[in-house]
């Protein structure tokens, strides 16, 4: 139950007996003299509800309900008027305060006008919190494209993590989409209007790789002409992505572990430290614990960049996901340049399906583009079918599934007419491949 109280009234008694009797019964009170000094420090989406005299200098109550609804509709306002002023509260009822009350009143009143406003403030954040989770699920739905069960979980643990202020180690395959999930990391948290900044740790020379994280003062080393700074620093506040982080040299292991567990940085070259406030998400494609067992990586610091870990799946683990973002990479390519992509064949599909796709998304992006482009020549030389005729006809199955299953949102019975299977069989078949219709049940 929210507890969140500002009081605004120029009398002092009036602000103490009001403090007084909300601080008995348990509430948290902010008082202010002056309208004006509300407005300054009302924090925003403030969680609670505002009373205020009507009669006061400089801004007066109707001038701040009116500032207060301009900032927030949606935030209760309790009028506290004298026996004159009772009109004109009940005007300013009409134009959204919540309540008022008349000079003098009861604690009692007082309490009973307040519940009854924090209830209707918690239903309204409640409300706000539940569309913006609906917003973000389908922003996320839109940027990591998939139906498979592992792509809707890695989504769910993308929104868990993404507001959490832990640092996060990706692994996948190459091509696997990992800076795109960190990416997500970063945009749906709240340091999304921060610096996101990626680095590739086996793209950078060992000797120049502690200027490049750290950054140098001028002339902290042959060639280095006035002060640099490092992507760290540039980072601060924001968050860091660092890719291959196996490749990373064990001497800057050591100093990144520094970085992690005292959030300061010293450039090259200076004795002065500098604080900086920092998310590290790492990426690797090996096991960073085999490589700290192999002597290449210090464990403590895997330790610390793997307080949460994401899997994300190769794409030969999650077939059904093929065809939604083939489409939707072919469909962008058209657009970028302006031609019209041809429809996919069966036997086209089949041979994206049988695929094992060692580049992952990156190379069915590749593959949508050459489709475009009139490249793949029927694919059959591009894709090369690496499963047995049995292991095609499944996975083109499943598919067919998901595509009745989507276009009939889960109505088992279209579904049935659309495929002409009797119901044993579908419930068979989609048991068999890990469908569950519910998943594709459109929700509001």
């Amino acid at each position: 139950m929210l507890n969140s109280v500002i009081v605004v009234d120029d009398e002092a008694s009036i602000r103490a007996a009001v403090e007084q009797w909300l601080s008995l019964s348990g509430f948290e009170v902010q008082v202010f003299e002056r309208g004006d000094a509300c407005l300054a420090q009302l924090p925003a989406h403030f969680p609670g509800v505002v009373i205020s005299d009507v009669r006061m200098p400089g801004i007066d109550g109707l001038q701040l309900l009116e500032r207060l609804q301009q900032q927030d509709a949606d935030l209760p306002v309790i009028l506290l008027t004298g026996h004159g002023d009772v009109p004109m509260a009940v005007e300013a009822m009409r134009n959204g305060a919540y309540d008022f009350l008349e000079k003098p009143f009861t604690p009692q009143h007082l309490l009973g006008s307040l519940r009854r406003a924090l209830e209707k403030r918690q239903l309204v954040l409640e409300n706000r919190r539940l569309h913006e989770q609906a917003d973000l699920k389908s922003r996320l739905e839109a940027t990591l494209l998939g139906m498979s069960q592992g792509l809707q979980q890695l989504r769910r643990q993308v929104l868990e993590l993404a507001g959490l202020p832990v640092n996060v180690l990706i692994r996948g395959e190459t091509g696997s989409g990992k800076e795109r999930v960190a990416r997500c990391l970063h945009d749906f948290g709240p340091r999304a209007d921060k610096p996101f900044v990626a680095l590739n740790c086996a793209a950078i020379p060992e000797t120049l790789f502690e200027a490049e994280l750290f950054g140098h003062e001028s002339g902290a080393f042959t060639g280095a002409q006035g002060k640099r700074i490092g992507k760290l620093e540039y980072a601060n506040g924001g968050t860091v992505f660092l890719d291959e982080i196996e490749s990373m040299p064990l001497a800057q292991q050591a100093k990144l572990l520094r970085v992690i567990q005292e959030q300061k940085l010293e450039r090259l070259g200076a004795n002065q430290s500098i604080a900086i406030d920092l998310r590290i998400i790492a990426a690797t494609k090996p096991d960073l614990l085999e490589e700290a067992r192999a002597g290449r990586f210090r464990e403590d610091l895997a330790y610390r960049l793997n307080v949460a870990e994401l899997r994300l799946a190769p794409l030969r683990e999650r077939r059904e996901d093929i065809p939604l973002l083939f489409e939707h990479f072919a469909r962008h390519c058209a657009e970028r340049l302006g031609r019209s992509a041809a429809p996919l064949d069966g036997a086209h599909m089949a041979r994206l399906l049988a695929h094992d796709w060692p580049g992952n998304v990156r190379e069915l992006a590749n593959a949508a583009e050459r489709h475009v482009l009139g490249l793949d020549a029927g694919a059959s030389q591009a894709l090369p079918e690496s499963s047995s005729l049995g292991e095609q006809m499944e996975a083109f199955e499943a598919q067919c599934l998901r595509a009745a299953l989507r276009q009939h949102h889960g109505e088992i019975k279209a579904v049935m007419q659309s495929l002409q299977l009797p119901r044993r069989t579908l419930n068979e078949k989609m048991q068999r491949h890990g469908l569950v219709r519910e998943d594709f049940i459109e929700r509001e």
